[in-house]
């Protein structure tokens, strides 16, 4: 995994000579964010050294490298997925290579469906901490103290003193933020009525497909995390919306201003 790590942050050097502060990580539906970026370089992920490409709609598939104001950014238009069949690992790897191009703050969104019924679709959350549901770990095997210990710290997932600031920011933008917690599940399918009534028994607000692996390894090289998720549907053990993965893309697109906004502001704060 070093080496390939390496090779990639190698490869990208070279190809762009960046170094981002931040990393942004652009869930479904939630890709036009680059948008507001002064975009300097656009590397379609087939083109770059060991990583796996998107195979979900409403993941373009590419790592844009550029400026928000005077802060530089990497940020993914699609990410990868355990349920698209790659391992753990595979998954997270981009995470290990923004690491190591100089990411030292990590921002990762997604789309989920709520179970808190003070939710809404539509409604923008803070995750605050998570619940981890994956059949398998990202760090399972053996240990490289090169990337970060064996035995992670998880007692602060997501950063809180970037929690507040996105919370500062939201008020002065007058954005409408929730907070809750995430629990993350493999997927494809979405959720029963049983398996939300279980999301909403153990304590979480919200339930996805992705974030925890990457998060997890974003720790595990104590990078600081921030999560942002964007309820695209409702579900208890009552009643269920259904749902499809296109009305799921519609609802995060109608709440992306709110999310872009969010994070451009959040970036240039600093």
């Amino acid at each position: 995994m070093w080496n390939k790590v390496q090779e990639t942050v190698n490869y990208l050097k070279n190809k762009t000579n960046y170094i981002p502060e931040f990393g942004v990580i652009l869930g479904s539906g939630l890709g036009s964010f680059t948008q507001d970026m002064e975009i300097e370089f656009t590397i379609p992920y087939a083109e770059i050294p060991n990583f796996p490409v998107s195979t979900v709609q409403g993941h373009k598939g590419a790592l844009v490298f550029g400026k928000i104001g005077t802060k530089s950014v990497v940020a993914m238009q699609g990410r990868f997925h355990f349920y698209e069949g790659y391992d753990m690992k595979t998954v997270t790897f981009p995470v290990r290579v923004m690491k190591y191009l100089g990411v030292n703050k990590l921002i990762v969104s997604n789309a989920s469906g709520g179970v808190n019924p003070n939710y809404k679709v539509g409604d923008v959350v803070l995750i605050k901490d998570h619940i981890n549901f994956f059949p398998d770990h990202p760090l399972r095997g053996t240990n490289d103290e090169r990337f970060g210990p064996r035995f992670v710290n998880m007692s602060e997932p997501y950063s809180r003193s970037l929690m507040k600031r996105a919370k500062e920011i939201a008020l002065q933008n007058e954005i409408d933020l929730k907070e809750g917690i995430y629990l993350g599940l493999q997927g494809p399918t979405f959720e029963t009525l049983a398996e939300y009534k279980m999301v909403k028994n153990v304590g979480a607000d919200c339930v996805g497909m992705s974030t925890v692996p990457e998060v997890i390894v974003a720790r595990h090289m104590e990078l600081d995390c921030l999560g942002i998720s964007v309820i695209t549907d409702m579900g208890d053990e009552e009643n269920i919306d259904e749902v499809n993965h296109n009305e799921v893309l519609e609802a995060a697109r109608k709440a992306e201003p709110h999310v872009r906004k969010l994070i451009k502001e959040f970036i240039l704060s600093f």
